[in-house]
């Protein structure tokens, strides 16, 4: 329901006006409040805020023109809503109307009911509409500060990615030159390392030739000299081992091409490593089992198999403990799919909260008066089957023995799950 207020101070007017705006056939019914003079009709705005004033331009206390702008004191002149009535026919007081901001106006003894109610209806349709269009305008500026707003921080955010880019691009190009530089340091270290061993050999067993000679040719009476002899013979051995398995590192590592995997019989190349450890095996009277009847078979490169097997019974071995005969058993068995190679001693043991950390690194050594090791073998089998995807775990106890658990490789279960993941999210995206 709209509210009209009419101010005028002839109350036949008013009543006339009322009835004029009486409920018409098909027509919302108007809500209608009366003022006889300027004061009182200020009063009657600031309380209903009607949404049409009918506004006699001669009152007792003031004029149209000045109500007009008392009106506009209290809503924006945008926002209001008045048709003027007058006494004459002035076009020039009709325009001041319409320019001090009436939105119609009309002259008494000039108008009947129906040209009332559609003067009143469609000064209030036309409030409305610019209403909605100052609300519309300003929602719109509103939008286009925003849109401003997000250009100059897209603007920014593109000029930070791109300074970001250049950023990582510089620092990408150095580290190819740096990764470079290092590739070729180390080809460099490997290449002298390769040389020194190699050319070491000779003169070191040069050494080893003299010092047997001078053992089968000279006589030593003094028994510190004996003692001095066997301290020169640990150290010519410790030097030769040194040479030799940095040569057999440094081989490892300029080996070219990626080498072929294949199907391997566990029990024929775990045979041929017995062989090889022969002497070892036979000197200490070490017994070693093996059990591939979970696991008869494996695919890898069997160079790098045999690698494993020889240096993990190797160093079971090495390390085994003075009081009790050697006791060595291994097993292979496939754990989530991927096969397992487990070698368990009852060797000296060591403590992993103390060494694990450096377990797989070159020339570390745990137990110096166990043997001659210099840790190259535990460094090339960690080498070996990470390189393939694999890892290793220990478990060790002082005094009480070390085993060896070796994933060769990620395994099928593993392989299995990440193609089923990948399927569940390529489904879910179509979905």
């Amino acid at each position: 329901m709209k509210k009209i207020l009419i101010i005028d101070d002839n109350p036949q007017d008013r009543m006339l006006y009322q009835r004029f705006l009486g409920t018409q056939p098909g027509q919302e019914r108007l809500e209608i409040h009366e003022a006889s003079d300027g004061a009182e009709g200020l009063a009657r705005f600031r309380e209903l805020r009607p949404d049409c004033v009918l506004l006699d331009y001669n009152l007792p206390d003031t004029d149209g023109l000045a109500m007009l702008g008392h009106l506009a004191e209290i809503v924006p002149v945008q926002a209001l809503c008045v048709v003027m009535i007058t006494g004459g026919g002035s076009e020039a007081l009709a325009v001041r109307a319409l320019n001090s901001g009436a939105l119609d106006y009309l002259v008494k003894q000039q108008f009947d009911r129906e040209l009332l109610n559609k003067t009143v209806r469609h000064a209030i349709e036309k409030n409305e509409w610019r209403q909605y269009e100052g609300r519309y305008h300003l929602e719109l500026q509103g939008i286009n500060r925003q849109l401003r707003d997000s250009l100059a921080e897209l603007t920014r955010t593109r000029q930070e990615l791109d300074e970001r880019n250049r950023q990582l691009s510089a620092a990408n190009e150095a580290a190819i030159a740096r990764n470079r530089q290092l590739a070729r340091t180390n080809q460099d270290l490997d290449n002298f390392v390769y040389a020194a061993s190699h050319d070491l050999r000779q003169p070191v067993n040069n050494l080893r030739g003299l010092f047997e000679e001078l053992c089968r040719s000279a006589s030593f009476q003094d028994p510190e000299e004996a003692v001095i002899l066997r301290l020169f013979d640990d150290s010519l051995t410790s030097l030769t081992t040194t040479v030799t398995d940095l040569a057999a590192v440094v081989q490892e590592q300029r080996q070219q091409g990626e080498p072929t995997s294949e199907v391997v019989a566990l029990k024929p190349l775990f045979q041929e490593v017995l062989q090889s450890l022969g002497p070892q095996i036979t000197a200490v009277e070490a017994h070693i089992n093996a059990d591939f009847s979970a696991l008869p078979e494996v695919k890898y490169v069997r160079s790098n198999l045999r690698t494993i097997v020889l240096n993990l019974l190797s160093n079971a071995i090495k390390y085994r403990h003075p009081g009790r005969r050697p006791e060595v058993a291994m097993r292979a068995y496939l754990a989530d799919g991927a096969p397992v190679l487990e070698v368990a001693d009852n060797g000296l043991g060591m403590n992993l909260a103390q060494h694990g950390h450096e377990l797989f690194h070159l020339f570390r050594r745990f137990h110096p008066l166990a043997g001659e090791g210099t840790g190259v073998g535990l460094f090339l089998v960690n080498r070996i089957v990470q390189h393939e995807g694999g890892q290793i775990e220990v478990e060790s106890e002082v005094g009480e023995g070390t085993l060896f658990r070796v994933k060769l490789h990620a395994g099928e279960h593993a392989e299995v799950q990440q193609k089923a993941s990948g399927l569940a999210q390529a489904v879910a995206a179509r979905v």
